[in-house]
């Protein structure tokens, strides 16, 4: 997994085909690009072609049934979206070859059964829970662990949210504040959990307030830029969910354009989602906190990443 977006290794087919794939709680389908289905025995067409719009383009893609192997655990007669036309915009040239899409089944798209769901159904997987880790460092390896969870990649005792929506990975947040200020969502908003995004979003104008509070001096035109050496004295952007603090320290929401400049990681955009105040607390967040995501009790279980 990379830190500008994670992805993790998944083999599709028989005999197995490996696809790099990014982790993604936004959506709950599994799609790739690049497969040869005349390879695998375990192949089967389910759909006609049909068209998927993202930010980064359109993609033209056909469902089918396939075996998938996520590290030991299998899925039998999993649906698949198979890519018909090369990815447009981001993907073109990326590294990856898809998304594996992990909200909830409401979500899917022609009633697929996610994959998360079929390994449950299968048995393959004793509990509807999954947990995932995300590193700072490349050298240390990202998990996402599948029907149970390690403890040792947490400090403290996990703190449980519930889920307001059984759709999206979406909580209630109370609060953003800097410096003991609040400065974004007074009152409450609704908050998405979605490991599928590099930086922190939020409405455009609010997201001009977070600069300022950390930058209230910029010495760049684009107030979201900053020298990397005022890291150690910048104030970290506390969350605060179900009445408990989150805070996300600048190691984790500054990332560098170069040598000496770092970028502000949150940008604007989510007015577009919704008429309300609505924040993505994306990799930037799930770096600080590892996070459990308990399906048969609709909540999230947040503990400061090791």
């Amino acid at each position: 997994m990379g830190t500008m977006a994670y992805v993790g290794n998944i083999t599709i087919g028989t005999p197995p085909q490996e696809f790099r794939v990014i982790i993604d709680k936004s959506s709950s389908d599994l799609h790739t690009r690049h497969m040869t289905p005349k390879m695998s025995t375990t192949f089967q067409v389910k759909w006609r072609k049909f068209d998927l719009h993202y930010g980064f383009g359109k993609i033209t893609r056909v469902l089918a049934s396939e075996t998938i192997w996520v590290g030991t655990a299998a899925a039998r007669n999993q649906t698949i979206g198979l890519t018909k036309n090369q990815i447009g915009g981001f993907l073109e040239n990326s590294p990856y070859d898809g998304f594996l899409g992990l909200a909830y089944p409401s979500l899917a798209r022609h009633e697929a059964t996610p994959l998360f769901d079929n390994l449950k159904r299968q048995g393959v997987i004793s509990q509807p829970v999954f947990a995932l880790f995300l590193s700072r460092e490349p050298p240390k390896s990202s998990l996402l662990m599948l029907g149970g969870v390690d403890h040792a990649y947490h400090n403290g005792a996990l703190k449980w949210v519930p889920v307001t929506q059984a759709r999206l990975w979406q909580i209630t947040m109370n609060r953003v504040s800097i410096n003991k200020m609040v400065a974004a969502c007074p009152g409450r908003c609704r908050a998405i959990v979605d490991s599928g995004n590099s930086v922190l979003a939020g409405p455009t104008q609010v997201g001009h307030s977070i600069f300022k509070h950390i930058n209230p001096n910029p010495k760049e035109k684009n107030q979201s830029l900053i020298s990397c050496d005022s890291a150690k004295t910048l104030p970290p952007i506390i969350f605060t969910v179900n009445g408990m603090d989150f805070p996300v320290s600048p190691k984790y929401y500054l990332q560098k354009v170069s040598k000496d400049i770092c970028f502000i990681s949150c940008h604007g955009g989510t007015e577009d989602m919704s008429p309300s105040e609505t924040w993505v607390l994306s990799d930037i967040f799930l770096r600080a906190y590892f996070t459990v995501f308990d399906r048969s009790k609709n909540k999230i279980g947040l503990a400061p990443s090791v």
